[in-house]
């Protein structure tokens, strides 16, 4: 999956939203018949996705398209897929995963309208919301190919927060444990690590300290409810110019080191040694992703 930076929800019923959500700049796009849909509106939302996805692809070559379907419980995640799983589509935002066996429910359906349809490679992104997810996230990681993200769980009102019982505070201490199983499982099977969301609107101050702590702890993403959100996460998870230019010129310095025989050297007042060069290798690769380099 790509290193999406930011990831942002659009309720399906508001095509609008979503050329909203396009024009923040939101590297992936989620179209969302779940929670924020009403019941009335869940049938006639799915044409309406089916349209935005097609004018979001033709406007945006780039930008991922998601959709997050109803729950495997509801009975309805079936009539979603059937209209929603297009070409445009790159993947679903699958919901209410508690363990593997739901991954692999999950799989069977988006084999089946794949080849229906006449899409291909689609991924999913695995929110853990729920207890025995959290549980369960390593055999859930590693369940089926097309899992690419996982979500690494905070949030002070939804699904999570009411299955834990915890209170959220600025600094998100309080769902350390719960992210950093994730973030573990998304690292043994190579997935893309995401975390979850700010839900103060208007404190933009704040929404840069928790994705700053996201990003410390290792995570590569974040999900987002509004689009003035996007800028800040896109900001915060983007290597900087100088960030390049510092490993770059660690991996050089090694890289001169070794051709002397030598494999630890001092650089920038620092100890520096191969394993220095492979972590540097690793973060510029992701970097030229993120960034869209070559």
């Amino acid at each position: 999956m790509h290193p999406y930076r930011s990831v942002l929800f659009v309720p399906a019923h508001k095509p609008q939203w979503a050329e909203k959500a396009l024009a923040a700049g939101a590297d992936c796009i989620v179209l969302d018949l779940e929670d924020s849909v009403p019941d009335d509106l869940k049938e006639s939302s799915r044409e309406t996705v089916r349209t935005t996805l097609a004018e979001l692809r033709k406007a945006a070559p780039h930008v991922g398209l998601f959709v997050r379907p109803n729950a495997l419980d509801t009975r309805m995640a079936g009539a979603d897929l059937e209209v929603v799983v297009r070409p445009e589509l790159d993947g679903l935002f699958v919901p209410k995963v508690r363990d593997a066996t739901d991954v692999l429910r999950w799989e069977t359906l988006i084999d089946w309208f794949e080849a229906r349809n006449g899409a291909e490679g689609l991924e999913m992104i695995v929110p853990v919301e729920m207890v025995d997810a959290i549980v369960n996230c390593y055999e859930i990681a590693g369940a089926s190919e097309r899992v690419g993200a996982m979500i690494g769980p905070t949030s002070a009102h939804a699904d999570i927060a009411r299955a834990v019982g915890y209170r959220q505070s600025p600094e998100g201490t309080e769902t350390l444990y719960l992210r950093s199983r994730i973030l573990l499982a998304c690292r043994q099977y190579g997935l893309h690590a995401l975390t979850g969301l700010w839900e103060e609107l208007a404190d933009l101050d704040g929404l840069r300290a928790f994705s700053d702590y996201g990003l410390q702890l290792g995570f590569r993403g974040q999900i987002a409810i509004h689009p003035s959100h996007v800028a800040v996460i896109n900001e915060v998870f983007t290597p900087s110019d100088e960030e390049v230019a510092y490993h770059e010129e660690l991996v050089a310095t090694i890289e001169a080191a070794v051709l002397e025989g030598q494999g630890a050297v001092r650089f920038r007042g620092t100890h520096i040694d191969l394993a220095h060069a492979d972590k540097a290798r690793d973060w510029l690769a992701h970097a030229r992703l993120v960034r869209r380099e070559a």
